[in-house]
């Protein structure tokens, strides 16, 4: 890995309003991780086609997310932020993946099935492939980390497995380009074109849960609005959701191995813990023994604090669309001389150019 130049990359698809769950899962991790890497940020609209969007939910969804990475800070001249449709290099790698994947693996993805549900025959061939368009995004710049939830382990773990194969099946053609760097394959040393790339999984809330259900991932898809804070909400909205989460009538514990059976409990708490950037052992301490109507007020305080700021300046900038649209021009115009560098290469290693 030392050989590759370290480089962040990660995307967020323009479905649905970005909720409190995707900034402290995702978003806010892009900011700090500016401040240590190169990164490239992007709205995979491509993506978003698998659950079939109108046009305008699709152009909106896309301006709204671009609007989040810089409502939240992130530097769009030091870093990229673009959208993955206009770098055409995604798309023309994920097809050389399709021929690199095998059915196997893309059959063992878990959200494949939870999305394609029973009615598997009926899912459309881009669902299935989504994985291999995933890894593309990342590969196309030959990224070497990439921030992911918990849930999107596997997508990342398949990229490794899609890099690894490519290596091992084009090494001696890479070496005699001269494009690889010495990676090891079990016990076997190959030329390698593509990284291994790392999943970045940090802080104390990897993982917000529904404001309703404790056991369920906040989602910006879940019909009941009461269970998720979207970036958008105002100060009232996210007041009154945090008061109306499902809690448990015991007092907070006063550690960590106190949550046993109460989802809910801890999960208020991990969101406290992350939006004031400190742990849960320590918000126990300042909070462990009382009641929840001492800490949702607190909790609500918080959020307000932290995200109203957000929430204003992303309203701000979709007042100025042609601001956004600069922006992710600007973004793809950059994006774009790095993938075709990585798609000139590729093709002379499978043949295609010469």
């Amino acid at each position: 890995m030392s050989s590759f130049a370290p480089l962040i990359f990660s995307g967020v698809q323009p479905t649905g309003n970005l909720t409190l769950g995707n900034y402290l899962g995702a978003i806010k991790k892009f900011v700090a991780l500016q401040e240590t890497h190169d990164c490239i940020y992007c709205v995979v609209d491509l993506h978003a086609l698998t659950i079939n969007p109108s046009p305008k939910e699709l152009v909106n969804g896309t301006r709204s997310i671009a609007a989040a990475f810089l409502a939240a800070g992130i530097d769009p001249v030091k870093h990229i932020v673009f959208n993955q449709s206009r770098v055409h290099q995604h798309a023309e790698l994920a097809w050389v993946f399709n021929c690199v994947a095998r059915m196997g693996w893309l059959n063992r993805m878990t959200q494949f099935k939870e999305k394609a549900g029973k009615d598997r025959e009926n899912a459309s061939v881009g669902l299935f492939a989504y994985p291999a368009l995933m890894a593309a995004d990342i590969l196309v710049y030959r990224a070497t980390h990439v921030p992911v939830g918990d849930d999107q382990k596997q997508h990342l773990e398949l990229t490794r497995d899609v890099a690894q194969k490519f290596n091992y099946d084009y090494s001696d053609h890479i070496g005699e380009l001269g494009l690889g760097v010495p990676m090891e394959i079990g016990e076997e040393t190959v030329n390698g074109y593509f990284p291994m790339t790392e999943p970045v999984i940090e802080g104390p809330a990897t993982r917000i849960m529904s404001l309703r259900d404790g056991t369920k991932k906040m989602s910006k898809s879940d019909p009941s609005e009461l269970s998720r804070i979207n970036l958008t909400d105002t100060a009232d909205d996210i007041a009154k959701k945090i008061r109306k989460a499902k809690t448990d009538p015991e007092p907070l514990p006063g550690d960590s191995g106190g949550f046993e059976g109460r989802p809910e409990a801890e999960n208020l708490v991990n969101i406290y813990a992350a939006l004031s950037e400190t742990t849960k052992e320590e918000v126990l301490r300042e909070f462990g023994g009382k009641q929840f109507s001492v800490f949702k007020p607190a909790l609500a305080d918080l959020a307000v604090e932290k995200l109203s700021p957000i929430a204003d300046e992303m309203r701000r900038l979709l007042d100025d669309k042609g601001h956004i649209d600069s922006v992710l021009a600007n973004g793809a115009e950059r994006a774009s001389v790095l993938a075709e560098k990585t798609m000139t290469d590729v093709k002379k290693i499978l043949g295609l150019s010469w």
